[in-house]
């Protein structure tokens, strides 16, 4: 058993190396996947049937701070680009999602491969997509004083591994509603770190839904939408609405999130200068408390390639994340 040095004693890692590094050969459970406010714009990083819905080329990014106020919280870094392509009359897509996640000194990092087919059906659109996914665990015990450094049970150094993992899902989408379900870590795999401790993650299953409302004003929409996360034994919920002002080159947008006996969130973003911004603060209800909250900020753009010209690419940012 160790503990943090005196000036990391915040540290939200402390949690997980209490119950991870306990004994002579460690089998611990990794954090679960990062949940973000944003869900609805970043859907690709959770469900690879969501990638070439569109014939834009679409490039993602998002920065996810946790729990301010705490020293070593970590923080959360994703870029993702997906575009589609034709095969005759069939329809595809195919993308590529990088995601590194810090939590104290633990580091999850993924690199994903995804492909997604599209068929029309019933009047909308049904997906079903795969991906490969690269799998990098790290524990940094460099960074830790320990109380016995001679247990040869617990690392003094950085200790890190590497495993293949598949993830799935299908999504549907007929006019202003959509619907769809995945899974990460299907494989559920072991990770070996260093020569007595491994790491073992869970297959996590989600699920998500909105419907786009046309008011009575042209230019305005109400956007309400759900996400529910489940690991197999505990369950994360989200339940959005936003308000999406659209006129000629003028995009912005403004809402809120709740998570039943988790957190409340507040988002605002725009287009500005063809770039896609959006900020969110997410302050906790139970736990932490609402002092020690996340800031979520996402940057996306989108543009379309039309081939058939020669010499160039027709490039314009056409659409609202």
């Amino acid at each position: 058993m160790f503990e943090i040095s005196h000036n990391r004693i915040k540290s939200l890692g402390l949690l997980l190396i209490l119950y991870i590094w306990s004994g002579c050969y460690v089998t611990a459970f990794a954090q679960q996947e990062p949940s973000y406010v944003h869900y609805f714009d970043l859907q690709s990083q959770y469900n690879p049937a969501t990638v070439g819905r569109t014939p834009m080329l679409q490039i993602d990014a998002a920065f996810q701070s946790h729990a301010s106020g705490f020293e070593d919280a970590g923080n959360t870094l994703l870029a993702s680009a997906n575009t589609a392509f034709q095969l005759g009359h069939t329809r595809h897509g195919v993308g590529v999602v990088f995601q590194n996640d810090l939590f104290g000194l633990f580091s999850q990092k993924r690199i994903s491969f995804q492909y997604a087919y599209h068929q029309k059906l019933l009047g909308g659109v049904l997906s079903i997509g795969g991906q490969a996914d690269l799998l990098n665990e790290s524990f940094d015990g460099s960074r830790a004083d320990f109380i016995d450094p001679d247990d040869p049970a617990i690392p003094t150094s950085e200790v890190n591994g590497s495993k293949i993992d598949a993830s799935a899902g299908i999504f549907f989408q007929r006019g202003p509603w959509y619907v769809g379900l995945s899974s990460l870590h299907l494989t559920a795999p072991t990770i070996l770190m260093g020569d007595r401790n491994e790491t073992t993650l869970k297959r996590q299953y989600y699920f998500t839904g909105g419907y786009n409302i046309q008011t009575k004003s042209p230019f305005l929409k109400v956007e309400p939408s759900v996400f529910v996360h489940y690991d197999g034994v505990e369950y994360h919920a989200r339940i959005t609405s936003i308000v999406r002002y659209e006129h000629e080159k003028k995009r912005l947008y403004a809402g809120a999130s709740y998570s039943p006996e988790h957190s409340v969130a507040l988002m605002v973003g725009g287009m500005f200068h063809g770039v896609n911004l959006s900020y969110s603060y997410e302050a906790f209800t139970s736990g932490l408390g609402m002092a020690a909250g996340q800031h979520e900020v996402t940057i996306g753009y989108s543009m379309e390639l039309d081939f058939s010209k020669r010499g160039r690419n027709y490039h314009k940012s056409v659409r609202w994340l």
